[in-house]
């Protein structure tokens, strides 16, 4: 009973891996826009299953500050310019990007990006042995302090929006006349 249910559960996380590869294959030329995105013409893909720091994201390592999201970026275009890359995907994100699974030489560029340490997994499942290898080995963003990319992102849009409300509490206080 117990084998038959775990066979049941991997026949189920199978089918929602491959939910995601519907749809034609995309090929490049791509153009890297940022750590987990890739342009292919006018149409944006997002890697499914990681997070990479933002191209303006700093990090620490070492007591230094480097620009992990430029250093993202550029592993992703290494990863990219290395060989034939294909996408395969079928949904997209609240942004119209198309989310993709993308495979060079037979591996998964978002698996080589979570373990070089140039991106975190946003999964449960996929790829989490590759992310315990690179906390591990210190690579990339794990060998010093880094905010999570989402959260670095939540605190710049609330710095945005404490700007505006600021901005638009002394315009409203008329002081300024």
């Amino acid at each position: 009973m117990v084998l038959t249910l775990c066979f049941l559960f991997l026949l189920i996380l199978i089918a929602v891996r491959l939910q995601g590869h519907g749809g034609d294959p995309v090929t490049g030329p791509f153009r890297v826009v940022d750590g987990d995105t890739l342009a292919a013409g006018s149409q944006k893909l997002r890697l499914l299953g990681i997070d990479a720091p933002e191209f303006d994201q700093t990090c620490e390592r070492d007591g230094q500050e480097w620009r992990c999201g430029q250093e993202a970026k550029a592993a992703l275009q290494a990863l990219i310019r290395h060989g034939s890359a294909e996408c395969h995907g079928g949904n997209r994100d609240r942004y119209g990007r198309l989310l993709v699974d993308c495979f060079v030489d037979g591996r998964t560029v978002g698996g080589a990006m979570v373990e070089a340490g140039m991106a975190v997994t946003t999964s449960m499942i996929t790829y989490r042995s590759e992310q315990a290898d690179a906390k591990t080995e210190r690579k990339g963003i794990w060998a010093g302090s880094f905010i999570m990319p989402a959260d670095w992102r939540r605190e710049r849009r609330l710095e945005q929006e404490g700007s505006f409300f600021s901005s638009l509490k002394d315009i409203l206080s008329l002081s300024w006349l």
